[in-house]
């Protein structure tokens, strides 16, 4: 099967883009999923993301992770396809479009793109820890020099320990003032830490005022790719009207 496909990133969470409108991708084919992601013998990726048309808004993002699986709500994914479907010329300024998770608003703003991710109602929050589902499930965990701390050792124990077969990614924190937070993700599904995480960026944004780390509804999110943007409003408890923020690039493209 040959195919193009196109490589995209934001804030160092890259991505394998396909234009699946005509449904010809092999979506059984866990090997090759796995094989496109590879970053030795592939072309290199946290995961595969299909473009297919929607018959209720402009278009339907399907996401794969590197494993090969079907996997939840990716955040960086998400702003990534956005992008895509603008250089498709699918959309122009502003999009809504369906994922795993339910319906997703885009606007632009030059490289930028700003995403609308789901509400969140439920936290948990305990003396070690927050778990909360921005879309994927996420453990929210803050530790002192952050830089040093071994992400990968302790976010595998956790992800299969705590969460067990079905997992969580796990986010590292460390607070740099009342706006501005560092973090670092193990995630679930590349089963490493990764650059960046969208739906952990949102999680941790929204942890941090839940905990009262923060009191601010607009917070700056330091990754190991870059820098994302998380914004929200509070209603009784809700967070909602919340907007993940950040550059989204194309890479590269070829053929397969």
């Amino acid at each position: 099967m040959n195919f193009d496909f196109y490589k995209y990133q934001g804030a160092g969470n890259d991505f394998v883009i396909i234009d699946n409108r005509q449904l010809f991708f092999e979506k059984e084919s866990t090997i090759l999923i796995r094989n496109l992601c590879d970053r030795r013998f592939g072309i290199g990726g946290d995961g595969l993301i299909l473009l297919e048309n929607d018959p209720e808004t402009d278009f339907k993002m399907v996401y794969y992770n590197a494993d090969g699986k079907e996997g939840s709500m990716c955040g960086n994914g998400g702003r990534c396809i956005v992008q895509f479907a603008r250089f498709l010329k699918i959309i122009d300024s502003k999009t809504t479009f369906t994922a795993v998770d339910g319906l997703h608003f885009a606007t632009f703003n030059a490289k930028n793109v700003s995403l609308k991710m789901n509400d969140v109602a439920e936290i948990k929050i305990t003396p070690e820890y927050c778990f909360l589902n921005t879309g994927s499930p996420h453990h929210v965990q803050m530790v002192p020099n952050l830089s040093d701390y071994p992400v990968f050792e302790v976010g595998k124990k956790l992800r299969n320990g705590l969460y067990g077969k079905e997992g969580s990614n796990i986010n590292f924190v460390e607070k740099v003032s009342e706006t501005e937070f560092n973090m670092r993700t193990f995630e679930r599904g590349v089963e490493d830490e990764t650059l960046a995480c969208g739906t952990g960026a949102t999680a941790v944004a929204i942890a941090m005022r839940a905990i009262g780390k923060t009191s601010e509804n607009k917070l700056k999110l330091n990754v190991l790719g870059g820098t994302l943007s998380v914004q929200f409003r509070i209603d009784n408890d809700i967070y909602s009207d919340v907007f993940l923020e950040g550059s989204a690039i194309q890479v590269f493209k070829g053929k397969w």
